[in-house]
């Protein structure tokens, strides 16, 4: 005979608040994987003795969600961590609270309650340097014809397990470009967020594969998040 089987805290009505951190992820900090990086940020909440909402269910865990994961290697002062609650706290305590406990390399910026859902993300900027195997003006000259070509095509692999081409041109805008005595200076503009991604490796990558380029040193920073009439998600 089937049972009836409910979940544990089904009955309990325990009251949420919901809260948004911007924080920077930078140095070392910026090798962690994203998973990784989730598991650290749970066991900072749970080090820092706020009053954690837990989801509710068979398997109770912290609440916490990132809107847009964070490419490897990639430093940011602008990532975003929702997170919630059981007592509505000052958001200076909470980020005091919560930057106490973070690593070096982590850092809390601030705390706000959320106003724009994850969903409304829709680009990234990014500024990225890098010291190419060939001359600074070489390499800025090859980048420029790379973005005069008519398409961009890379091999994108689909929920069916096949692969498509898709021309990543028209999703990549070039906000500056430039070199100087060794170092080959971009600012881009990129699609994030759930309707298109495009991941700044991705582009660097398909240029330097073309060209048969290599670098020696690269950074790549996050600088804004955006919702898409240009304005900044956090």
């Amino acid at each position: 005979m089937a049972q009836n089987i409910t979940p544990k805290l089904s009955t309990l009505q325990i009251e949420k608040f919901d809260y948004r951190a911007v924080y920077a992820k930078c140095g070392r900090a910026k090798y962690i994987s994203h998973l990784d990086f989730m598991r650290s940020m749970q066991r900072i909440i749970k080090r820092s003795k706020l009053p954690v909402w837990h989801t509710q269910g068979f398997n109770p865990h912290v609440y916490i969600m990132f809107p847009l994961a964070l490419p490897l290697g990639t430093d940011s002062r602008v990532e975003i961590m929702d997170f919630a609650l059981t007592e509505n706290l000052d958001n200076e305590q909470v980020r005091k609270q919560l930057d106490e406990k973070c690593p070096d390399g982590i850092e809390i910026i601030s705390i706000s309650q959320p106003v724009h859902k994850h969903t409304e993300i829709k680009s990234a900027d990014y500024e990225i340097s890098f010291k190419p195997n060939i001359s600074a003006d070489d390499c800025l000259a090859k980048w420029n014809e790379f973005m005069a070509l008519d398409k961009i095509e890379i091999e994108k692999r689909t929920k069916k397990k096949t692969v498509n081409l898709v021309d990543i041109k028209p999703h990549i805008t070039v906000l500056c470009a430039s070199a100087d005595s060794e170092n080959v200076n971009l600012s881009l503009h990129l699609p994030a967020g759930n309707d298109f991604n495009l991941n700044t490796n991705v582009v660097l990558d398909t240029f330097f594969e073309r060209y048969g380029i290599d670098f020696e040193t690269i950074c790549t920073l996050r600088t804004k998040i955006a919702l898409e009439n240009g304005e900044s998600f956090t």
